[in-house]
């Protein structure tokens, strides 16, 4: 399986055990419940979805309009928060029923009392002199699983053990294709920094913590140039500046482009956001996927009648 066949069957699998989380408490709901402890399945299948329960902030975009976290999945409530009052619920009201309430001054809102409409992962809320200072409580959306992976010498993939930002420098990853000033008659050697703090290592942008490695060769031109520490607040066409203090010869100007970045590689790592419980339940359905992939029956046959006993044991 190659890292983009798994990548996209991870994430298939991952959005099939979630979404069935909810129709799995609805059908949970209706049937009487054990009270013993760590046996309740609505409590079981509730604190698989607490893995995603977040709280957010909207975002005041017009008159009454407050847009809603991107990650957001389904909503639970939202909240106002007065200067130094307690939290207010805000009631989630139809279309309808939010203009006729707003036409009757005995249901009129009021900071107090608020009312929203959700459409269009948009809350409309009214009084419209709330302008702040809401909070979104709700599900999030399972972020897509990513096996984050460098080229080994060999040809072999290296699992990266960083956690993918998009706006990351690739850890491991090598600048030396970045360089636009070569070095030459620099000392042989190898030279470790972090930019802005060793001095000799410098940058143009805003950002701080990168830790590098400069390996100098025989003929006095850089070899590599590593990545230790990633740091943070780099942006596509950055540079870098070891000093000649540091090496000798001229300064080794780097300039950072889109490839040095996770999001434009194959570096980052994103791993199952799912409760751990769920782990046989992913390895069973990938091998189901699988075997579709690799067209091959037996693989097709033996786990999906695993997927199958599971979800009965877990049911009946």
């Amino acid at each position: 399986m190659t890292p983009d066949e798994f990548n996209k069957i991870g994430s298939q699998v991952q959005r099939e055990i979630f979404e069935a989380y909810f129709e799995d408490l609805n059908q949970q709901v209706r049937i009487p419940q054990t009270d013993m402890e760590y046996s309740d399945r609505v409590a079981i299948t509730d604190e698989k979805i607490a893995e995603f329960k977040v709280t957010g902030v909207a975002t005041h975009t017009a008159n009454g309009v407050f847009t809603l976290p991107s990650n957001l999945y389904r909503l639970g409530s939202l909240t106002y928060s007065p200067t130094n009052t307690y939290p207010v619920e805000l009631q989630r009201v139809g279309r309808a029923d939010f203009y006729n309430i707003n036409k009757s001054p005995l249901t009129r809102p009021t900071t107090d009392n608020p009312i929203y409409l959700y459409e269009d992962n948009k809350a409309l809320v009214y009084p419209t002199s709330i302008n702040g200072r809401i909070d979104a409580q709700y599900v999030k959306k399972p972020e897509d699983v990513r096996w984050g992976y460098s080229t080994g010498s060999l040809g072999q993939l290296i699992f990266d053990p960083i956690v993918f930002g998009a706006n990351l420098l690739n850890t491991g990853g090598n600048l030396l294709g970045s360089v636009t000033t070569p070095t030459s008659g620099a000392t042989p050697g190898t030279y470790t920094g972090t930019i802005g703090v060793t001095t000799g290592f410098s940058t143009n942008g805003s950002g701080t913590g990168a830790n590098i490695t400069v390996t100098i060769g025989a003929a006095g031109a850089a070899s590599s140039i590593l990545i230790n520490t990633q740091g943070s607040g780099y942006s596509i066409g950055d540079t870098i500046t070891v000093s000649n203090t540091v090496i000798g010869g001229v300064d080794l100007v780097i300039t950072l482009r889109d490839v040095d970045f996770n999001a434009n590689s194959t570096f980052g790592h994103i791993d199952f956001g799912l409760h751990n419980s769920e782990r046989t339940e992913i390895i069973l359905r990938i091998l189901l996927y699988q075997g579709i992939v690799i067209r091959d029956p037996q693989i097709i046959q033996v786990a999906a009648q695993k997927v199958q006993q599971e979800e009965v044991n877990e049911k009946s």
